[in-house]
């Protein structure tokens, strides 16, 4: 058997195995970027105070929206307005919300988010003092797309939210925010239940404002979105933002430099309507226009059978009717009917069922898939509208209405999800944007239909409300593309 041989070792033979060993390579320094610096200091004070500052954006937004639901009544019967006069309202503050959502969302981009909400409240807190002392029906109708213009820029709190929050906990914002949205939804009603029948109207938009106001003394606490300073290429304050929120949650930064990410491409207008997502967009676009119709329809429409009691096509015995003119050709009914009590309490309870189906929607989301939970909320709504035609009693038109709010919050909970999901990072923003502006076009035709064709025909509206929900409901159940369980994609 050979054995294997062994050379000496030499000095020649160490020196050559020393030229064969390559030198260490300097190490290169470490960086990092936002996105490590946030998962890496993770969820804390900062946050909760964050969430609590930025939720509370929901409380002032929805009681300027909602405040025109309450006010209605009141201002058809001390102007002697029209059915159409009072429909134009509503629909010129979304006018201006959608024109103006446009135009925050491209100086969000260019000048940082902290600047655009800071001015949006400051705008909207004015023009709703504003409102408080109009002198006449046009005055009121402009100062308060005025206000919609402003409100429409407190989108960018849900933006900074978002991009402060590290991933395992952005699932959870959609559904925390809506809590915002109800308290303020809540808060309206309860105090036009006190204010409106003691010192008025006027008043009522007063106290309303006064969450904006609040808020603006607290935006000092938040900082503007590290993510935008480094897209500008201001890395030094997105350090020193990101070192405070760090100090704050007791935590520690990653080790390295921050350094500014390699920026993709900006998604096109034309991306949204490429071949491999033109279906997709065209039947998203439908659905947000349909379910913003519903879900608006819902509020005015319960607003309005309470103010006029259409139920069963029956008329208010407590209704005045106010004549305009002197001659009785020129004279024009104007309903005058008060909202009792009891209307507000059921407003109140329709209201809480925004977050009842909270679970059962979470659930049905994440086990049935995106497509089939919402076409089963969109048909469920299309019948619950039919149902508030039927003659029953008053505990009865609540419990109907109850359902349908929590319905329309269910869909508007399901497609934000979806849309979130079903684009590629490069396009996702853009897809949001265009469906969030479209979607006001649905809020602008509602009133139109809960204010004027509800006050000739009840039936009438509410199968046209039922007969867009089946729609949605088809376009959502033959989507071509399911979310649930898939990765988000990074590009097209």
């Amino acid at each position: 058997m050979a054995t294997k041989r062994t050379e000496p070792v030499t000095i020649i033979s160490l020196r050559k195995l020393s030229q064969e060993t390559p030198e260490p390579q300097p190490k290169e320094p470490k960086t990092f970027t936002v996105e490590d610096a946030v998962e890496t200091i993770g969820f804390g004070r900062f946050h909760i105070a964050l969430f609590l500052i930025m939720g509370s954006t929901g409380i002032a937004e929805a009681m300027e929206i909602m405040l025109i639901a309450v006010v209605s009544p009141v201002i058809r019967c001390e102007w002697q307005l029209e059915n159409w006069q009072v429909a134009l309202v509503t629909t010129m503050v979304f006018f201006g919300y959608m024109i103006c959502s446009i135009l925050f969302g491209l100086l969000a981009d260019r000048y940082g988010r902290w600047k655009v909400l800071f001015l949006s409240f400051l705008w909207g807190a004015y023009f709703s003092l504003l409102t408080s002392f109009s002198p006449s029906y046009i005055w009121f109708v402009f100062l308060r797309m005025m206000v919609g213009c402003g409100v429409s820029g407190h989108a960018q709190g849900l933006i900074i939210k978002t991009e402060f929050l590290p991933t395992k906990y952005r699932g959870y914002m959609l559904p925390l925010s809506q809590v915002f949205w109800l308290a303020g939804s809540l808060l309206i009603i309860g105090l036009a239940s006190v204010v409106i029948p003691t010192v008025g109207w006027r008043w009522l938009i007063r106290i309303a404002s006064i969450p904006g106001i609040v808020l603006i003394l607290a935006f000092k606490f938040i900082p503007e979105s590290a993510r935008f300073n480094v897209s500008t290429g201001n890395t030094q304050a997105a350090l020193a933002t990101l070192e405070r929120i760090a100090k704050m949650n007791r935590s520690v930064m990653p080790e390295g430099r921050l350094v500014e990410p390699t920026l993709k491409k900006r998604g096109r207008f034309a991306d949204l309507l490429d071949a491999k997502y033109l279906r997709t967009t065209l039947q998203i676009w439908v659905i947000w226009l349909g379910i913003s119709f519903a879900y608006y329809g819902v509020i005015l429409a319960s607003a309005e059978m309470l103010e006029r009691d259409l139920v069963c096509g029956s008329q208010s015995e407590s209704e005045v009717v106010v004549t305009v003119g002197v001659s009785e050709e020129s004279q024009s009914p104007c309903h005058c009917h008060m909202f009792a009590p009891s209307d507000y309490q059921t407003m109140i309870i329709s209201t809480i069922g925004e977050i009842a189906l909270n679970p059962l929607n979470i659930l049905g989301i994440n086990f049935l898939g995106r497509r089939l939970s919402l076409s089963i909320t969109m048909g469920c709504t299309a019948v619950f509208f039919l149902l508030l035609n039927i003659c029953t009693s008053s505990a009865g038109l609540i419990g109907f209405l109850f359902m349908l709010r929590a319905l329309v919050a269910a869909n508007f909970n399901t497609i934000y999800i979806y849309t979130a999901e079903v684009y590629p990072t490069t396009m996702r923003a853009l897809g949001l944007g265009t469906s969030g502006s479209l979607c006001r076009i649905g809020a602008m035709v509602a009133p139109f239909i809960s204010q004027v064709l509800m006050s000739a025909s009840l039936l009438g509206a509410l199968c046209l409300f039922s007969s867009v929900c089946v729609v949605c409901a088809i376009s959502a159940f033959t989507l071509p593309i399911e979310t649930k369980g898939r990765a988000l994609q990074q590009v097209k």
